[in-house]
């Protein structure tokens, strides 16, 4: 049995998400502020690279609105989304509220990718039209940068031991000490704990069981993974303005999709889309055929992320054909001077 424990790997024990015990101030807030810092700081290498003339006001406060954007969104998409509860339909001043019902901090418990994606795109497009600024050109910018500070928020989630992945026997499984947990009573579960050498006294009762550390895929192949193709691949080769956004997009949207399959969906929610009659609880990978709301939301993005490519590689053909072809222009003025005649 000892050496049969081996086969998980134990959360460490020593990580708390409290920077100090005792105190409002957490490891996923700091990693929040780690992420924040070394996007702006990669933005600021590619302006330096370009050389390009834009103020530190305009490049500080464009930033500062594409953050806000960002927080508003991943807050307002998850309270709504991903509370099927009504709770926060029934008083929408509760999104925002960092309290709890005796009133301890606890801050903004719950953000979503996808609508901080949202929420930063409009503030961008918004900044960029008041400004002038080019709205292709800055987005690629931004999102060759994104992934890698997206990196340490999800080691932010594997502090805080939460967004774990699905049950496996696997000998990377890990035990989070606050996972849900499965009944044994399952014999598909009852085998799992079995071959990972989890001690029960009853095949009755409830136990925690070894699950993929998932934030750490999500850290990994979203964060550093999609960051070098990205930063080291398409930044200095895309054939047009636009094409790091597509390419970010559906990058994003596939790798999210399969990782979501190690990833244990929101127990409210559970599978939204089921094409398989296999009786799938949301803490087990047993079929490819059943779909999380995050693989619903990522074919989304790979479909959109898909036109946008289509658009933007149009869009930059005709810019080309209005820069060669010249002539077009006296046309025009020969018109208006036509009916200035008549």
């Amino acid at each position: 049995m000892d050496f049969l424990i081996l086969l998980y790997i134990p959360y460490p024990s020593w990580l708390k998400p409290e920077i100090i015990p005792g105190l409002p101030f957490r490891w996923y807030g700091l990693m929040y502020l780690v992420a924040f810092s070394l996007a702006y700081l990669l933005i600021k290498i590619q302006v330096r690279e370009e050389k390009l003339s834009i103020s530190n006001e305009d490049f500080t406060n464009l930033f500062f609105w594409a953050i806000v954007g960002l927080l508003l969104g991943a807050r307002i998409l998850a309270a709504f989304l991903y509370d099927p509860s009504g709770r926060y339909l029934r008083n929408p001043l509760l999104v925002f509220w960092p309290f709890d019902e005796k009133f301890r901090f606890v801050g903004l418990q719950g953000m979503s990718y996808h609508g901080g994606l949202i929420g930063a795109v409009i503030a961008i497009v918004i900044y960029c039209r008041k400004k002038g600024l080019s709205i292709l050109d800055w987005g690629d910018r931004i999102v060759a940068a994104v992934p890698l500070g997206y990196t340490f928020g999800r080691l932010g989630n594997f502090i805080n031991g939460e967004l774990y992945g699905r049950v496996t026997a696997s000998p990377i499984g890990m035990l989070f000490p606050h996972a849900e947990k499965v009944p044994l009573r399952d014999p598909r579960i009852l085998a799992i704990a079995q071959k990972a050498g989890i001690e029960f006294s009853s095949p009755l009762t409830l136990v925690n069981l070894p699950r993929h550390p998932s934030q750490l895929y999500e850290a990994f192949f979203e964060g550093i993974f999609l960051w070098g193709i990205l930063w080291f691949v398409f930044r200095k080769r895309k054939p047009f303005p636009g094409f790091l956004i597509g390419a970010y997009v559906i990058g994003y949207g596939v790798v999210r999709f399969f990782i979501e399959y190690f990833r244990q969906p929101d127990a409210d929610l559970g599978f939204v889309i089921r094409l398989s009659p296999v009786d799938n609880p949301p803490y087990l990978l047993l079929t490819p055929w059943n779909f999380s709301t995050g693989q619903v939301l990522c074919f989304l993005m790979i479909l959109g992320g898909s036109i946008l490519l289509i658009l933007f590689s149009r869009h930059h053909k005709k810019t080309l054909l209005r820069s060669t072809h010249p002539s077009s222009t006296p046309k025009v003025n020969l018109r208006k001077l036509r009916k200035r005649l008549k």
